[in-house]
């Protein structure tokens, strides 16, 4: 397993849709081995393929809270079936939005459709932090970040910021 690089917005890359798996193999396995230990390094609870230049429709993601208890979720080629009318707003951050939080109303519930980390056809019935964290990853695999659903005033100062501070960074 390896840790990737989480690529940051501004970046073309991130604006891309991400491309169905035909066959979970183990070439897929090892990119999600290797996408969960990134976002484990990072503190994340979500990623998708995407975030680390991988433009496939796979998505990692852990939100228990116990660093001895850890419960990795794996989702290839997720589509949501069933979108709760009920809204309920969570503070969002994200790992290509580094330092950068707001308040977005999401579905409440969600059934999620996908492959699993063996390529089994699964059915999941999310709900709360789950259901919010799906949808903000499967977000990613459209290319779409949690900043678009800001005003456009917030969302330009977040990418004005992100951009200086990519601009300032020294590289040795």
């Amino acid at each position: 397993m390896a840790v990737k690089t989480i690529l940051t917005e501004p970046d073309q890359l991130l604006r891309q849709i991400s491309k169905p798996v035909k066959k979970v193999g183990k070439q897929e396995q090892k990119l999600m081995d290797d996408m969960l230990e990134t976002m484990y390094s990072a503190n994340g609870i979500g990623l998708a393929a995407i975030q680390i230049g991988v433009p496939k429709r796979i998505i990692v993601m852990d939100i228990s809270k116990d660093e001895n208890k850890k419960k990795p979720r794996y989702f290839v080629n997720p589509v949501i079936k069933n979108k709760d009318i009920l809204k309920s707003t969570y503070e969002e951050g994200c790992l290509s939005v580094p330092n950068q939080f707001a308040e977005i109303d999401r579905p409440k519930n969600c059934d999620v459709e996908y492959l699993d980390y063996n390529g089994e056809k699964k059915l999941l019935k999310a709900e709360g932090l789950l259901a919010t964290c799906i949808q903000h990853e499967m977000d990613h695999l459209e290319g779409i970040l949690f900043i678009d659903y800001l005003s456009k005033l917030k969302k330009n100062m977040i990418i004005k910021k992100l951009s200086k501070m990519k601009s300032t960074r020294i590289v040795v």
